[in-house]
C-alpha cells in the first residue's frame, strides 16, 4: 500500500513544476495572440491537421503516409522559418516592446493617421483615384517589391503627389509601413469576387484581394464616384466618412461582419 502511495506521489507536480507550467502556458497564449489572424496562424492550423493525419496513419499502420509526413515534418520546420520570417520578426518585436515605447508609438501613429485622412479628403474632393495599403502584422514586402521604392515619411503632400494623374505611379498602390511610405505603384492581387456595383473597378478588386491574403487595411478612393472604401479581413465598407476612416485607422475595427457592407471573398 505504501509503495503505491509513493508511486502516486511521484505523479503529483511540485511547486516548481506548477511554476514552469504557468510560464509555458502564458508564453504559448501570448504567442497565439500575436499570431492571430496572420498567415502564421493558418500554418499552425495546417500543421495541426497534418499531425492528426499522422496520428491516424500510425494507428492504422499506413507506412507510406507515415513516411511522407515524417519527411515533411523534418524539413518543413526550416522552410517555415524562411517563409514566415516577417511574421516571426514582428511577433518578437512586439514581445520586446515596453509600455513607454507603446505610448510614443501611439502618439506617432496619430500623426500618421492625420496625414492619411487629410490626403484621402483631398483625393476624394478632386476625384483622384487612389489605393493605400497599411501594413499590419503580415509583411507586405513581396507586394512592395512590384512597385518603386520610396522610403519617405507619410505626409499629405507626398501621398497627393504620388496619386496626381500625371504621376507615373498613380495607377498602382502605395504601401505604408508604420510612418514610412515603403513603395508606390505596387501591384496587388485581384479578388475574384463579383461586385454588385459596376462603379467598382480594378482598385477595389486589388484592395479586397490584398485584404483576403493579409491583415492589411486598404483604403480606396474611387476615381468615378469619389467615394472612399476600406477593405480589411476580406470585407469591404463602402462610402466611408472621414470620421469613420479615422476610427478604422486608429485600430477600432468593428467586429466581424458588424458595421461593414459585406462583399464576402471567394473560396
Amino acid at each position: 500500500m505504501s509503495s503505491m502511495w509513493e508511486q502516486f506521489r511521484l505523479l503529483l507536480p511540485g511547486w516548481t513544476d506548477l511554476f514552469e507550467i504557468v510560464i509555458v502556458a502564458a508564453l504559448a497564449y501570448r504567442i497565439l495572440i500575436l499570431l492571430q489572424r496572420t498567415r502564421a496562424m493558418q500554418m499552425i492550423l495546417g500543421v495541426g491537421l497534418l499531425a492528426g493525419i499522422y496520428f491516424f496513419a500510425r494507428i492504422l499502420d499506413l507506412p507510406l503516409i507515415r513516411t511522407l509526413l515524417e519527411t515533411l515534418f523534418q524539413y518543413g520546420a526550416i522552410a517555415a522559418l524562411v517563409v514566415f520570417q516577417p511574421e516571426l520578426r514582428a511577433a518578437l518585436a512586439r514581445l520586446g516592446q515596453s509600455r513607454m515605447l507603446r505610448v510614443f508609438a501611439k502618439l506617432e501613429s496619430r500623426q500618421v493617421v492625420g496625414e492619411i485622412v487629410e490626403a484621402v479628403e483631398q483625393l476624394s474632393r478632386t476625384n483622384t483615384g487612389a489605393i493605400i495599403a497599411l501594413e499590419n502584422e503580415v509583411g507586405l514586402d513581396e507586394y512592395a517589391s512590384t512597385g518603386s521604392p520610396v522610403d519617405a515619411r507619410v505626409s499629405q503632400e507626398m501621398l497627393n503627389a504620388i496619386f496626381t494623374p500625371l504621376s507615373p505611379l498613380h495607377d498602382g498602390a502605395v504601401i505604408i509601413s508604420g510612418d514610412t511610405i515603403k513603395a508606390a505603384g505596387a501591384i496587388l492581387p485581384l479578388t475574384q469576387t463579383a461586385f454588385p456595383d459596376r462603379s467598382m473597378g480594378t482598385r477595389h478588386r486589388a484592395a479586397l484581394g490584398l485584404s483576403d491574403e493579409t491583415d492589411a487595411l486598404v483604403i480606396v478612393v474611387s476615381e468615378e464616384t469619389a467615394r472612399v472604401s476600406v477593405c480589411h479581413a476580406g470585407r469591404m465598407e463602402v462610402g466611408v466618412t472621414l470620421d469613420r476612416l479615422r476610427e478604422l485607422l486608429e485600430g477600432t475595427l468593428p467586429e466581424q461582419g458588424k458595421g461593414f457592407r459585406l462583399i464576402p471573398s471567394v473560396g
